[in-house]
């Protein structure tokens, strides 16, 4: 209790707890309040069918998923993403602690406020649940285990350019091995590691240590519940990732410029050019001639000469970082990438702008406070802005809680597509033809997997059915059936009835209901469920009842 008020008497400390506390708040009333995203309720199927890994991501997601729902016996937006919330406080900590080792406690409390403030950390990181949430947990304390071994403190080692391998190399590879179970990003920093000892002169005696071998064997078993599912799977897992980043078309520069623009606005403008800036000032002519002619004397054998004048605080940093940003930003000029996939090795990159701040605040102090106030003011009010929208509708035409009458019709609203479980939940229950429908029934079916999620999870409590996807597959006749052509068999529920559910956009093409028509007995609608914002119907859930499934759907993988 002493130890704790006293660290609570320094100013720093409070502003610290004030940014972890509040931070966590924030993002706990958006968690509580906004509709469940496709991906997530994806997952929270995940969680029905544990195993050791999935078609498209690994183990961890399904855990800190169904965290919530295990913990409280409920199935919300909220408790699916009560894992992410504590995840991403423990992201937090770790990087605010980091920073603390390598710099300074101004420095870290900077850092903590940037890496609060950015929104698609929020979202992507401390919000939704997600892969990376895990991801970026034990991105930071894989960061932070690293910092510890290869930057100790000078008084924990009496010669600092001397290095000695130590059994955080052990813990070292648990760690990123533990990133790899939560993200295929996890490979990634771990090759960064690599590559910052191959460069670090004074740090390449970590790849030849015993410890270095006993935490390849350690990593090797962290990561087996993923090679132990894709052994069995015919490595499909690998195949996907790695056909994703393979070009399928030409080359385009101005899809790339694209792709920066659109990570710096999901970073907000105020803090994704300077996280940029940062990282891109450190790639001159002069700086990459001189890591180069490192790599040249490590692969001619010659003696390693210090490296440059990049010091190893960055090069560790910006090594762990830079390939994962550039990597993807590149990626994007032939296939469209999302924003979140670059954004861990921004995460990285903050420890550098914290650090940088502090320059700025020696030359203005005020102007640093405005630029950090000013855009968590924007971030937060924006954030608010798009949750009201989301679940009231105040910007929506015609809506009872419209502002100023509104000004964007439904139809236009992308946010429309998001479904209310709570509202689909009630609409099961209320209605006495969907509640005989349930109990006729041995399965549900979609036509887009990402539609089963919420399906799954407004059904919880009312009905125990299994649900899978039968998709037709898009313009070039390839099918996406993710997880679900793993979680039952083709021939499963030939002679049984099922249910049929799609949404609004779907219930009007007429290939979907001709082609379904050829696998069953009989389809016919039986009900529609509406979903209301505002006072107005924005979408519509149609149940179809299927009788006698003839013939197994076709698969193009899975069992």
């Amino acid at each position: 209790m002493q130890i704790a008020q006293k660290w609570l008497a320094e100013k720093t400390n409070q502003s610290v707890l004030l940014l972890l506390v509040g931070g966590l708040l924030f993002r706990a009333v958006i968690a509580f309040c906004f509709y469940p995203t496709f991906d997530e309720a994806y997952y929270y199927i995940y969680s029905l069918h544990l195993d050791w890994s999935y078609f498209d991501h690994p183990v961890l997601v399904a855990l800190t998923t169904g965290f919530g729902p295990w913990l409280t016996g409920e199935v919300s937006q909220f408790t699916i993403r009560l894992g992410a919330l504590i995840c991403h406080t423990g992201s937090l900590i770790l990087l605010y602690l980091t920073s603390l080792r390598l710099f300074s406690a101004k420095a870290a409390l900077l850092t903590l406020a940037i890496a609060t403030i950015c929104p698609i950390f929020q979202i992507g990181f401390g919000i939704l649940s997600l892969p990376d949430s895990p991801l970026i947990l034990f991105w930071s304390a894989s960061l932070y285990c690293a910092v510890d071994e290869f930057l100790p403190q000078p008084e924990n080692q009496k010669h600092s350019f001397l290095y000695q391998p130590t059994y955080r190399l052990a813990i070292l590879s648990i760690l990123v091995g533990l990133a790899c179970l939560s993200k295929y990003h996890g490979f990634i920093l771990g090759f960064g590691l690599i590559g910052f000892c191959l460069t670090s002169p004074r740090h390449r005696a970590a790849l030849n240590s015993p410890w270095a071998w006993l935490g390849l064997g350690l990593f090797i078993l962290t990561i087996s519940p993923m090679l132990f599912w894709n052994i069995q799977h015919d490595w499909v897992s690998f195949r996907f990732q790695s056909e994703r980043a393979v070009p399928k078309s030409g080359y385009n520069l101005l899809s790339v410029a694209l792709t920066c623009l659109l990570g710096i606005a999901y970073m907000f403008p105020t803090i994704g050019f300077p996280l940029w800036w940062v990282s891109m000032r450190w790639a001159t002519p002069r700086r990459w001639r001189s890591l180069i002619t490192q790599i040249k004397q490590l692969f001619s054998q010659k003696s390693l000469t210090k490296s440059g004048d990049l010091d190893t605080t960055k090069l560790l940093i910006l090594w762990v970082s830079l390939p994962l940003i550039l990597g993807f930003t590149l990626m994007g000029g032939y296939r469209q990438i999302l924003p979140a996939w670059t954004m861990p090795g921004f995460w990285g990159i903050t420890l550098l702008l914290g650090q940088q701040a502090i320059i700025w605040e020696q030359m203005s102090r005020r102007w640093v406070r405005r630029w950090l106030l000013g855009s968590a003011i924007m971030v937060s009010s924006i954030l608010l802005i798009l949750l009201l929208q989301v679940t009231t509708g105040i910007i929506q035409k015609p809506g009872q809680y419209a502002l100023m009458g509104g000004f964007l019709p439904p139809k236009d609203d992308p946010s429309t597509e998001l479904i209310d479980i709570q509202q689909l939940r009630r609409g099961f229950a209320q209605s006495p033809v969907l509640t005989a429908a349930l109990k006729k029934a041995s399965f549900i079916f979609t036509n887009r997997y990402y539609i089963g999620g919420p399906i799954a999870m407004s059904l919880k409590s009312i009905a125990q059915i299994p649900i899978t996807c039968f998709d037709i597959g898009n313009d070039q006749g390839v099918k996406d059936q993710r997880g679900f052509a793993f979680w039952s068999k083709a021939d499963q529920w030939l002679g049984e009835d099922a249910l049929y559910i799609t949404t609004a956009p779907f219930n009007l093409r007429k290939d979907l209901m001709a082609n379904y028509r050829t696998y069953f007995s009989s389809l016919n609608e039986i009900e529609t469920i509406p979903i209301r914002r505002g006072g107005v119907v924005i979408n519509n859930i149609y149940v179809y009842q299927a009788k006698t499934l003839l013939k197994p759907y076709p698969r193009s993988y899975g069992i």
